[in-house]
């Protein structure tokens, strides 16, 4: 083949191509996890076609689930979401560089000595305790401070938020107005479960409680939330998982594009005999002479050692030359054996890329191998892989109604002078 008949060398010059450098860059890595930006926009697009009139946000915490936070994050504003939710401050630090207009609340709270860093990214905390609450009021009225902030009320998780008798008694603070309150927001328990009677129970204990919230936009569906109905979807919901493939209705089929893409490479093939065993403590045995693929990747790259197999128990799937093959024995911390004896000669051999996600393997699959759920597949994929975007070139956004809580312009706190004496009391 001539130079200029190879597409991998650019006429003229003999200099590789983008993709042939692409593929050189990817070859010093044992895996290669791909990211479709246009399936978690078309994702987002599902979830607000269901909420509206309802604002959807997006959870972008954890990295994204995993997925990159930076780059979901630039994708999903330019389809047109206007509000994110993150976990932390540094979370919330590399939100704000990739949607410097965004309203981003950070779950995680105010604690005092963060307000500095709240005025400075323009976040909002999303506050559940009256500790948390009367330091906030501290630095807000020390400084001038305005940017707003979100508040979480327990109604039946037990983990954060504010008591009913505490949201109760700040009612006051809200009925006087310039309080300073952007959201008010609880979480649901078990709203995956379709006919879980808590469902009901949040949603009349919410619904009394942040009717008393005059004026303040009110929040409680997650991803599965969102399917319990319009009852649950208020004025903003705010869709995590599902954003990122993950089943928010495991009761029915997935109603969620796949995202993500994760292939390893084969760097060895062998061949065993009939009665030997394969891998630590010897517990898959071949019944027959085998043929073994060595894949290059393990639990040190959120491959969980759970999903191998022993000689009473059949493990995972991968998928090699467009079959699925079983996983062969233990999953060690770097490599995986799957058995391809029924693939054609020839079919797998050593540099080949095996597919351990995609291709009709589905996180919810993976999940349920792994005895855990979607959520912690995403979040454990190493940090080992080559990490490839595709698609986030979207056009217009789906036409609805202006958001209930946009950010506003970034006020600068003015300098500190004569601290005031302490905050009255909530309520």
């Amino acid at each position: 083949m001539t130079m200029a008949s190879d597409p991998k060398i650019i006429p003229q010059t003999g200099l590789l191509s983008a993709e042939a450098n692409q593929a050189a860059a990817l070859a010093a890595y044992g895996g290669v996890l791909t990211v479709d930006l246009d399936a978690i926009i078309a994702n987002w697009r599902r979830l607000e076609k269901t909420a509206v009139p309802a604002e959807c946000a997006a959870v972008i915490k954890a990295d994204a689930y995993g997925c990159g936070a930076e780059q979901v994050a630039r994708a999903l504003s330019k389809a047109g979401c206007k509000n994110f939710f993150v976990a932390t401050i540094e979370e919330a630090r590399t939100a704000r560089a990739a949607v410097p207009e965004a309203t981003i609340y950070v779950l995680s709270g105010y604690f005092q000595n963060t307000g500095e860093h709240y005025a400075k990214l323009n976040c909002r905390p999303v506050i559940g305790d009256l500790n948390e609450l009367a330091e906030w009021d501290v630095f807000c009225r020390r400084t001038g401070w305005s940017g707003g902030a979100a508040i979480h009320i327990d109604t039946g998780m037990n983990r954060l938020g504010l008591t009913l008798a505490e949201a109760q008694a700040i009612i006051p603070r809200i009925n006087a107005g310039d309080h300073g309150i952007t959201l008010v927001m609880s979480h649901l328990a078990s709203a995956e479960q379709l006919n879980s009677p808590a469902n009901a129970k949040q949603l009349a204990t919410f619904r009394g409680i942040a009717s008393e919230f005059s004026g303040v936009p009110a929040s409680l569906a997650n991803s599965s939330g969102i399917f319990l109905g319009p009852h649950f979807q208020f004025d903003l919901v705010r869709p995590g998982a599902a954003l990122y493939g993950v089943n928010p209705t495991p009761e029915a089929d997935n109603p969620m594009q796949p995202v993500v893409d994760l292939k390893a490479r084969i760097v060895q093939t062998r061949n065993v005999e009939r009665g030997e065993a394969v891998g630590y403590g010897g517990t898959w045995t071949a019944r027959r002479p085998t043929k073994l693929a060595i894949v290059a990747v393990g639990y040190a790259d959120g491959y969980f050692r759970a999903a191998g197999s022993n000689d009473g128990t059949r493990g995972a799937e991968v998928i090699v030359a467009g079959k699925r093959c079983p996983v062969a024995g233990r999953i060690s911390m770097d490599l995986i054996a799957i058995d391809i004896t029924d693939l054609p000669p020839n079919a797998a051999r050593r540099g080949h890329m095996a597919t351990l996600l995609g291709e009709g393997i589905t996180v919810d699959e993976l999940a349920h191998h792994f005895g855990t759920i979607g959520y912690e597949v995403l979040t454990s994929l190493g940090r080992r892989y080559a990490r490839v975007y595709k698609g986030g070139n979207v056009v217009e956004p789906l036409a609805r109604p202006a958001p209930v809580a946009a950010a506003a312009e970034p006020p600068s706190p003015p300098p500190v002078e004569q601290p005031p004496g302490p905050p009255p009391l909530p309520g």
